[in-house]
């Protein structure tokens, strides 16, 4: 597959190297922008304020497949309306939209794989990036949770601030998350 990722940290630097060992073929973007008229799937992995400016800087988006992994802070208003970010991509942009990547820690996506049970990857989007979305959490070492349509992408933003919550609570620093079968218990 070519991979466009828009964002070079913590989720889109990571990502790229686990796609790219995985045998793909990706190009990271950061702040100079560039061209995804090539990619099959664009990752979207800025801050919630750096979305339009990503959007605007790069060119070949229209209509492209977006994976769109960010998340609002506190007290940080949706653009221009939109309940999610995911849901104001899809609108700039046209193309099948999913919300994934958002709930996870750039620092442990590495060593998911070797997890002892592989850690979950939710994700809400359109029915036509579900292969690509489930086919990538896999190649990241990730099992795939999906929530349901692309409309669901605000209560999954929304989600986060809970998430980080519990991390903080846990005081054990940064966590996975896994749904499991009742099996064994």
């Amino acid at each position: 597959m070519n991979i466009t990722t828009i964002g070079r940290g913590s989720i889109g630097g990571t990502l790229a190297r686990l796609w790219t060992a995985a045998g793909h073929q990706v190009t990271t973007l950061g702040r100079e922008g560039g061209d995804a008229s090539s990619a099959d799937v664009v990752l979207l992995a800025v801050r919630h304020a750096d979305i339009p400016a990503a959007l605007a800087g790069v060119t070949g988006l229209e209509g492209k497949t977006v994976i769109e992994a960010s998340n609002r802070l506190d007290g940080e208003a949706p653009h221009e309306g939109h309940a999610s970010n995911a849901e104001y991509v899809k609108a700039v942009l046209g193309g099948p939209t999913a919300k994934a990547f958002n709930l996870n820690f750039g620092k442990l996506l590495e060593g998911a794989a070797e997890a002892p049970s592989r850690p979950d990857n939710i994700w809400v989007g359109d029915d036509a990036t579900r292969a690509v979305v489930e086919q990538l959490t896999h190649d990241a070492g990730l099992q795939p949770r999906h929530g349901g349509p692309l409309d669901r992408a605000g209560t999954q933003e929304a989600f986060a601030a809970m998430y980080m919550a519990i991390v903080k609570d846990a005081d054990a620093g940064l966590l996975y998350y896994r749904f499991a079968p009742p099996q064994g218990i």
